[in-house]
């Protein structure tokens, strides 16, 4: 007698549009490499550091936060 539990995997529908059109050219959302039930934000080519893009949409989040 085996129970199987149901685990929602997190898909492109469930991120708010405004979300998907602020990503910049070279980002993408992909299943996560950590957490395969989630997404996770990928680059398709490097990032320079100090790069900068947004605007930022969103209720910002002490780094103990998250």
């Amino acid at each position: 007698n085996t129970t199987e539990s149901t685990v929602a995997v997190e898909t492109l529908d469930d991120v708010p549009e405004h979300v998907l059109r602020g990503l910049p050219e070279d980002v993408r959302l992909f299943p996560s490499a950590v957490d395969k039930t989630r997404l996770g934000v990928w680059a398709t080519k490097s990032i320079l550091k100090g790069k900068k893009f947004g605007p930022f949409v969103g209720d910002k989040k002490k780094r103990s936060q998250v």
